[in-house]
């Protein structure tokens, strides 16, 4: 594998995650090991809550709030009005879809992917059922991903909604969200990206992907807080996808029947919400903007193909990642070791990897006879040593 430290300062960012002390991390497309500047700031806010209340916390933590909404709004090219902050990454993507759901009716056609995510397939059965709406699957090209040609010629007057995930569970690849984006713009049709695996690894530029709306989680590459995820939505889409609920927050009671919603994003939000976890992810998107998301993305591309032509040399192992593009998430089986076997046996060993089911993305995995597969997710402060450490553990694995 190829040394890759000169754009970045490893062992810098390695002393700022302690965790690196303690185990081999290679689960980052599950939850990744916090910074601890992220770690620190939010405690520091749990601290205010604990000796000053909840609401007075918050008051005094306006700034560190509002630096969510201006990290956010720089990661992705858009304005702080088009963020809002959300529990996790379904929430945010169920504020925009089931609030569009209640504009189709029967005839009409939601358009995703093979390989996208069971949260959000499920949720397009279950509005398809309440709306007579329907749910068609575009097809993946000789690559494996979303293929733009069949998906511009599906499109007709009947189509309402492009929804796709940018970087699948469980196949390394990352889908064209550009191409799909200049499709759903030249025919007028919202593009709604899930982008709960590429924020944090892959550059996205919402002007560029030319999305209405993406949403994402804090926990993983972004290496926020758990229960913390964010939400992108166009300003001029947003009377086109308005929130699935309102309250208070993201609307004023003006009469006894009319509200004014908030007019910006925050239309989306509660309440009530995690403060301090909300300002803990603000300083991890801060943190990976300051080490650049360029930088980032180089780093574990790099380490993930080395990582892929190593596991083809062990002896019954496959890889199973597909894509013309691909990220840090690498998936492989062994001929005889069942995924979650390998995943628990590393893991006494002090190494953590993931495993992704076909439950999770079952048309993709059905289609390839896969039950599951085994799911090393590489983050820039991954090294060449513990990788080479892994691949000796996972071999002695597999012979055992």
């Amino acid at each position: 594998m190829s040394d890759t430290t000169a754009t970045m300062d490893i062992d810098r960012v390695r002393r700022e995650t302690p965790g690196c002390e303690r185990v081999i991390h290679l689960h980052n497309s599950g939850s990744s090991l916090m910074p601890e500047p992220v770690y620190r700031a939010t405690l520091r806010h749990l601290e205010r809550e604990y000796l000053g209340g909840g609401y007075e916390a918050a008051a005094a933590a306006g700034e560190e709030i509002e630096a969510f909404y201006g990290n956010c709004a720089a990661m992705l090219g858009c304005d702080p009005g088009e963020i809002a902050f959300m529990e996790n990454a379904t929430a945010a993507w169920n504020a925009v879809f089931y609030g569009f759901a209640r504009t189709l009716g029967r005839g009409d056609v939601i358009l995703t992917a093979t390989a996208e995510y069971a949260s959000n397939f499920i949720a397009c059965l279950q509005v398809a059922q309440w709306t007579g709406c329907t749910v068609r699957v575009v097809p993946d090209d000789a690559y494996g991903q979303v293929d733009c040609e069949a998906l511009e010629s599906m499109i007709d007057a009947n189509v309402r909604l492009i929804s796709i995930t940018h970087v699948p569970t469980n196949g390394g690849l990352v889908n064209p969200a550009a191409e799909v984006g200049a499709i759903a713009r030249r025919h007028g049709v919202p593009f709604l990206l899930d982008a709960c695996q590429s924020a944090g690894q892959v550059p996205l530029d919402v002007e560029a992907i030319g999305c209405d709306a993406l949403s994402a989680t804090g926990r993983k590459y972004l290496r926020g807080p758990r229960g913390t995820g964010l939400l992108y939505v166009r300003r001029e889409s947003m009377d086109r996808l308005p929130p699935a609920t309102l309250d208070l927050h993201g609307a004023r009671w003006t009469s006894a029947s009319s509200y004014r919603m908030e007019d910006n994003a925050r239309r989306y939000e509660n309440f009530e919400n995690n403060v301090a976890g909300q300002i803990g992810l603000g300083v991890a998107i801060g943190y990976a903007n300051e080490l650049g998301l360029d930088n980032i993305n180089r780093r574990i591309r790099t380490l993930a193909d080395g990582l892929r032509d190593d596991l083809e040399n062990i002896p019954g192992v496959t890889v199973r990642d597909k894509g013309r593009e691909r990220c840090g998430i690498v998936t492989f089986t062994h001929q005889s070791v069942a995924p979650e076997t390998m995943r628990a046996r590393l893991a006494e060993r002090g190494i953590n990897i993931g495993s992704s089911n076909a439950w999770s993305t079952l048309l993709d995995m059905t289609g390839r006879g896969l039950d599951s597969v085994a799911r090393c997710a590489l983050h820039y402060f991954n090294t060449e040593a513990e990788l080479a450490t892994y691949l000796e553990q996972l071999e002695d694995v597999v012979r055992a």
